[in-house]
């Protein structure tokens, strides 16, 4: 078709995918990159986060939120860290309370979404959709914990980074992300870590110890962090704390994020920061009109393990053919 005045945005024709029983994690998504809506930006993602992970001048800050170390996600975000490709781990107290809980090896099981919650109750069963958690993992889980807490400085304040990696340092299990973040010396930031069993427990041996945890203390090295940063990428996992919290830090430099890649559900409607686009941020100045961005819109249990299979595949290969 000739391409008159006025039609120039016709450039470049849907591609219809072709799905083999062939080809790998890679191929597979390169399919979806010249298809439209969600399968669009899946190949997007993956585009941006193997740019992002590959290119060493970048720091790689990740922003996990969400119940996804519940749902299985966690070895995920350990291997990544493992590998160099998380330089700055945000996270809810939740999920590292989740996370130490595995770590100890006291698993979540299978559950039903469809569940009796008062029978479950009774059962001592708690739930998080279709994933089940027996309450006596908390309770051997807050022995564990005021144990830890008592080996933290009594005289002078203690950082919620050095908090998280003393609680690494006593997790004897490699796909623990607070053990692989503590052996890698990846700091974990968890801003909001009061709101947990995790903040609830340090609270209870604040009331008869000496403990004192000072909130802001972290602040100082992750802004060093992002004022020496030559490039910087982040990756979001869900919004809420973790994603502002990245997001706040380049504020206060003259830069501005160069990747950012977010796996959401929520609508930018609302005025939340979960749903806002990275194109809204543009306007605070956290990313600008040249950095590479991408939302996709669907349940990260999903999107997560499937771009970063991508892009762990592409990466291999490319590395192979340059041997």
């Amino acid at each position: 078709m000739r391409i008159t005045e006025g039609q120039s945005n016709l450039t470049k024709p849907i591609i219809p995918a072709a799905i083999t029983d062939e080809m790998d994690l890679d191929q597979f998504a390169s399919q979806l990159s010249g298809c439209g809506f969600g399968a669009r930006r899946i190949g997007k993602a993956v585009d941006v986060f193997t740019e992002m992970i590959s290119d060493e001048k970048t720091v790689k800050f990740f922003g996990l939120a969400g119940a996804m170390v519940p749902a299985g996600m966690r070895k995920i975000i350990a291997d990544l860290i493992r590998d160099g490709y998380i330089n700055v781990l945000v996270t809810t107290g939740a999920n590292m309370v989740h996370d130490a809980l595995e770590g100890l090896y006291m698993p979540h099981y299978i559950g039903d979404d469809q569940a009796n919650d008062a029978q479950l109750r009774e059962e001592g069963i708690d739930r998080i959709y279709d994933v089940y958690l027996p309450d006596n993992h908390f309770e051997e889980f807050e022995v564990f914990l005021q144990e830890i807490i008592a080996e933290l400085p009594a005289d002078k304040p203690v950082s919620i980074k050095d908090f998280m990696a003393n609680i690494g340092k006593n997790i004897d299990n490699p796909d623990s992300i607070l053990r692989a973040a503590y052996d890698m010396n990846v700091p974990v930031y968890c801003p909001a870590f009061p709101d947990s069993v995790i903040g609830l427990q340090a609270w209870l041996y604040k009331e008869t110890n000496p403990l004192v945890v000072d909130a802001l203390a972290d602040m100082h090295d992750l802004m060093d962090i992002c004022w020496e940063a030559e490039k910087a990428g982040a990756f979001f996992v869900g919004g809420g704390v973790p994603k502002n919290f990245i997001f706040q830090t380049m504020l206060v430099t003259p830069r501005e994020f160069d990747y950012a890649i977010q796996l959401t559900m929520d609508t930018p409607q609302t005025g939340g920061l979960s749903g806002a686009t990275l194109d809204e941020a543009v306007s605070w100045g956290k990313t600008n009109a040249k950095s590479k961005m991408v939302t996709v819109y669907s349940d990260a249990t999903i999107t997560l393990p499937l771009i970063v299979g991508a892009a762990r595949c592409r990466l291999k290969k490319r590395n192979e053919n340059n041997k």
